[in-house]
């Protein structure tokens, strides 16, 4: 999977105005929203802070990625958000987050969400590609690396 076939580039934002995680996740499906990617916005964030709930997505090393299903969207959409200030997202490692990555994707439509969580996880494995995005001063620089990544 290329991200940045899920990915458009205005559902980038950096920084994010929020510092704490529900705002935050929040702001991104907002920003989902605003591109006309959300058939229910409210329902696609009650999915995401409902699996919030059940397990912090701080997967470590300064990531999130939130994620949820949802009837509210017909195909995987994605949006990201870069912060200034590192947000306390009750992270498994207990250190708090720069790169938040969120994911709505359909309720009958598990392969692609899976291989797009699986692609990023690879992705963040690349330390020098990870503080790029953390150091980004832009939202299309952080669409540009990550277009550059995925293509190259």
């Amino acid at each position: 999977m290329i991200l940045t076939q899920i990915l458009h580039a205005n559902c980038v934002k950096v920084p994010v105005d929020n510092k704490d995680k529900v705002a935050v996740i929040t702001e991104l499906v907002d920003l989902l929203d605003a591109n006309n990617l959300l058939s229910d916005r409210d329902l696609a964030l009650e999915a995401v802070l409902i699996r919030e709930r059940t397990r912090s997505t701080g997967t470590g090393a300064g990531i999130a990625i939130p994620h949820g299903k949802c009837k509210a969207v017909k195909e995987l959409v994605m949006a990201i958000g870069i912060a200034g200030d590192a947000i306390d997202f009750e992270s498994v490692d207990g250190k708090p987050v720069t790169i938040i990555i969120l994911l709505v994707s359909p309720i009958d439509q598990t392969g692609p969400h899976i291989q797009a969580l699986a692609r990023i996880s690879r992705l963040m494995l690349d330390e020098e590609f990870k503080q790029k995005l953390e150091k980004s001063a832009s939202s299309d620089e952080v669409y540009e690396l990550l277009n550059s990544k995925e293509n190259a």
